[in-house]
């Protein structure tokens, strides 16, 4: 069994003039992000792999979750190829997840996460809000033949309110 946690990264700033790659989170991104990251210890396994677009708003998101999740921040693995829209893109870094791990969070951005969700996923959510978590169990041993899997948990920021 294969447990996947996808988390769009916190909400951002849009007001310096920056690439969106440097584009840092707001202060209510901050306190959502500290918000469902202090409700996930629950629906998270013991041992997992945490990986994380290098963007600024995600990796900063990485590291409030993983400071509140007791994750050894040094642990998590930046990939570049996670700053991606793509929902196909994200689906072949998550398949090239070596089958050794059955458990990975992933930090990354939408419309990649919404469309993820929606193809693996067993309930339709018509929008990852920032930072949203989502957790998708798969009946499978390898991560490059996940499908159809189960929706155990859906956490956004309004749910906590």
């Amino acid at each position: 069994m294969k447990q996947l946690m996808l988390v769009r990264h916190a909400k951002s700033s849009w007001d310096a003039p920056l690439r969106d790659f440097d584009r840092p989170l707001t202060s209510n991104g901050i306190h959502d992000a500290h918000l469902v990251s202090s409700e996930i210890s629950k629906h998270i396994p013991k041992m997992y792999l945490l990986w994380s677009s290098p963007a600024k708003r995600a990796a900063e998101t990485a590291v409030i979750f993983a400071q509140n999740i007791s994750f050894p921040v040094e642990s998590i693995v930046f990939k570049e190829e996670l700053y991606t829209f793509d929902g196909k893109k994200l689906e072949e870094i998550i398949k090239s997840c070596p089958d050794v791990y059955d458990n990975l969070i992933v930090f990354g951005h939408n419309e990649a996460i919404t469309n993820f969700v929606n193809k693996f996923g067993n309930i339709f959510v018509d929008n990852v809000s920032t930072s949203g978590f989502v957790k998708i169990i798969f009946e499978n041993t390898s991560w490059n033949n996940i499908e159809n899997g189960i929706t155990k948990k859906v956490i956004f920021p309004r749910d906590l309110k």
